[in-house]
């Protein structure tokens, strides 16, 4: 009897331990800044969403020379990094078949991919900064944004259906993959006279800022 209540108070526990309350607290979250979002601009928010196929989009807020510091931007930019924060979490736990769900587990995942984009936006920031009579170098940066912004909407409707509708993880990580694909595709193409133009400085770009750095992220995480 005993030790049938020890195992039943340790199942307990464990269920407990594995509680993911917060994820649907963090959707939630996400939710909301979709409604903000719409609040502060709805016109641009379907620009955003529609960003992959709308060129003429990504044309008009290079034109338009809107800030990162904005307020939809930096709204938009916490969105894109919780909904991909959530896809590696999710991503790690299966990787490393491992139980641990908890909200502690996830931070520092969130936390580590916010430093890394962060950092990042504030180089390209700067770089935007200098080189702004470029008009191609600043629609190259606005438009990678807004394709991020676009595939991350995308991404938070997979991570609903794989945690709520019994998805399968794979299809969720398939699905990623053809996502990121799509939105370097579609992004060398909006820029192919940039790319082609300055295609040795292009890759030393894909490299250093992209590959890089989250070859080490991912390395530190795994």
């Amino acid at each position: 009897m005993l030790i049938l209540l020890n195992e039943n108070y340790l199942q307990a526990l464990e269920k407990i331990t594995t509680s993911n309350h917060w994820i649907t607290l963090v959707l939630m979250l996400l939710f909301f800044g979709i409604v903000l979002l719409k609040a502060i601009d709805p016109s641009r928010l379907k620009g955003s969403l529609y960003g992959v196929f709308n060129i003429n989009f990504v044309a008009t807020e290079s034109e338009e020379n809107t800030s990162f510091f904005d307020v939809f931007q930096i709204v938009f930019f916490v969105f894109s990094v919780l909904v991909i924060s959530l896809l590696v979490f999710n991503f790690k736990t299966y990787i490393l078949a491992t139980n641990d769900v908890s909200f502690s587990s996830f931070l520092p995942v969130f936390l580590s991919l916010l430093s890394y984009f962060l950092l990042l936006k504030i180089v390209e920031y700067l770089f935007s900064h200098v080189f702004l009579i470029k008009n191609e170098v600043r629609f190259f940066l606005i438009s990678k944004t807004n394709y991020l912004n676009a595939i991350s909407f995308l991404l938070y409707i997979a991570v609903i259906l794989s945690e709520y509708a019994n998805l399968k993880q794979l299809y969720l990580y398939y699905f990623a993959a053809f996502l990121f694909f799509i939105r370097f595709v579609f992004h060398a193409v909006s820029n192919k006279n940039l790319v082609f133009k300055k295609l040795f400085y292009f890759i030393l770009y894909i490299c250093a800022f992209e590959i890089a750095p989250l070859f080490t992220l991912f390395k530190l995480m795994f």
